[in-house]
This record gives C-alpha cells, structure tokens and sequence, in this order.
C-alpha cells in the first residue's frame, strides 16, 4: 500500500540503546514505521536522522586499514531502508516485468572446496536449495541499481541503493560495538548468518544455526532499529564508489562518488565469512559486473 510522507507523524529520535552514538534529532519522521509502497514492493523502515561515528577506531580487533580513520557523519534527514535483502521472489517480479537477464549467466559459486566461476549459474539456478524468501543472490552491482531504477519507475518514488554511510548507520542502530549485538562472537547465530558449524569452512566460528549457505530472511534477531541480516547472510551491494580509506569521504550521508567507480562497495558480510568480516565496520568492494552466491542487496528510499 502506498504511503505518502505528508501524513507521517513528526517525532523525536531517541538514543536506542545503551552506548549509543547516534545523536538526538528534533525533527525525525515517523522512525520505525514499517510499510510497502506496493504489493510486491520491500518492505521498508523509516529511520531518524542522526549522527554516528563510522568506521572502526585503531583498537578494534581484526580492523582492517580501510575501515579507517574513524569520522562523524551526520544523517541529515529521515530515509527508509529495507527490513530485509531483497528476496527472490521480489527480484522475480522486477525479471518478469522487464525481461532483465543482465551478464552473460555466470556467477562465481562454492560447489566444494573453493569458489570458481560457474556458466549457467545465476540467481534463480543455485547448487543449493532457496524459496522464495531467501535473498536474491549472484546479483551484480548493476543487476542492483537495474532493479531499484525499475522500482522507483514502477512508484515514482526515489528507491535506490543506500549510500555505505546510511547502511552502516541502519546496521549499528545506535551502538559502536563490533557487532550491533556486543562483542560476542559465541551468539553469532542467534542474530547474523555467517560461516559456523553448519558449513565445513575452517573458517567457521563454533555455534550452529542449521544453515550451511543462505537463510530465509528474518530468521535471525533484529537490531535494534528493528532490521534483519544486516550482518550475514548476502553481502550488500551500496552506492559509493571504492576506495582503500576513509581520508576524504563525506561526513553526511551523501554516496562517496569518487574514487574507483569501476568498483563499488559491499557491506554486512554473507554466510561463508568469518567473524572478522561480520563486524558492522568491515567493508569490502568489487567490480560493478561482480556476481556470486554471496552478492545481494536491500533497498533504500528517500523520504
């Protein structure tokens, strides 16, 4: 069902958790409001504006050099972001409608030992088993921003990519911990689908949560904004353009748009990485064209 702005509730931001770094704004909209602009439509959430510190500080175990330095980046305004990654079933609908294949049907898999480009792999033909509910994976950066052009066509709403400041922001949900659920790698399983006992990956932390390559979406906690696999599951593909620190990037939410553009950025991590890549800070990149059974995306909209 649509939803328009001009009826939305003006609200106070609040602090959401103990710790936080976000910064009180006197004039967020309607945060945490959940909806769907249409039937087939992502859920969404709206968020408060606020501020937050991005990056990791130099005493974060397992930092790597370009998740830093550490800056204040300020959400100038109210946005919303999808509860969860887009799933198959809503990438089938935007295939459907366009006819869209995008590249030439390959996509770089793990069907044993190691990963390899695989002709005829794609998001619909998987080695492994997924309903319609998992995420959408082996979608490029491009498979991506075709699919929120269409949307945004199909609203006449701005749908589009976050930028890697609003992801990380939606994926802190007020804290500055290593993980948006503490510093406990032990719990991993009950908030993030990464690699752990479930896989043969020596990698692997030591919980099970039954699920050896992607989950259905939501089945693991929220964070506190009320967000699902934010942390796992499907890298997530953003908006920036890549580059190996932070010196220069915006301090507002705006899409760092300089700087390797032939790649862009994947945040969140996917269910065959580590604890080290789960952390809320980690960022990685790959070209635009990209495809694997770890790559998929959520959406955001401007409000």
């Amino acid at each position: 069902m649509s939803r328009n702005i001009g009826k939305h509730t003006v609200v106070m931001a609040t602090v959401l958790l103990a710790g936080s770094v976000l910064v009180p704004c006197a004039s967020a909209q309607s945060s945490g409001e959940r909806w769907r602009d249409c039937d087939d439509c992502p859920e969404l959430l709206a968020l408060p504006a606020g501020s937050f510190t991005m990056g990791s500080p130099d005493s974060e175990a397992h930092r790597y050099e370009r998740e830093g330095p550490t800056r204040s980046v300020t959400i100038t305004r109210p946005f919303a972001i999808g509860v969860y990654e887009v799933t198959r079933d809503e990438y089938a609908k935007f295939v459907q409608a366009t006819n869209y294949e995008g590249g030439a049907g390959s996509c770089l898999v793990n069907e044993g030992t190691h990963w390899e480009e695989r002709a005829g792999r794609s998001w619909r033909n998987l080695d492994f088993p997924q309903s319609t509910r998992h995420p959408a994976v082996c979608i490029s950066w491009e498979d991506a921003t075709a699919y929120v052009s269409w949307l945004s066509g199909r609203t006449g709403l701005d749908y589009r990519l976050p930028s890697a400041a609003e992801w990380e922001y939606a994926a802190r949900a007020g804290t500055n911990a290593p993980y948006y659920w503490g510093d406990d790698t032990a719990v991993q399983c009950l908030y993030a689908n990464g690699a752990d006992m479930a896989t043969d990956f020596p990698w692997r932390t030591t919980c099970n949560d039954g699920n050896p390559r992607t989950s259905l979406v939501g089945s693991y906690q929220a964070n506190a904004f009320g967000l699902h696999d934010m942390i796992g599951n499907a890298w997530e593909w953003v908006r920036d353009c890549f580059n190996w620190s932070y010196e220069g990037a915006p301090t507002t939410e705006a899409a760092w748009l300089n700087g390797d553009c032939s790649s862009r950025v994947m945040r969140g991590a996917s269910w065959a990485s580590t604890p080290k890549y789960l952390r809320a800070a980690h960022r990685g990149g790959e070209r635009t064209t990209f495809r694997s059974d770890y790559t998929g995306f959520r959406v955001a909209r401007s409000l």
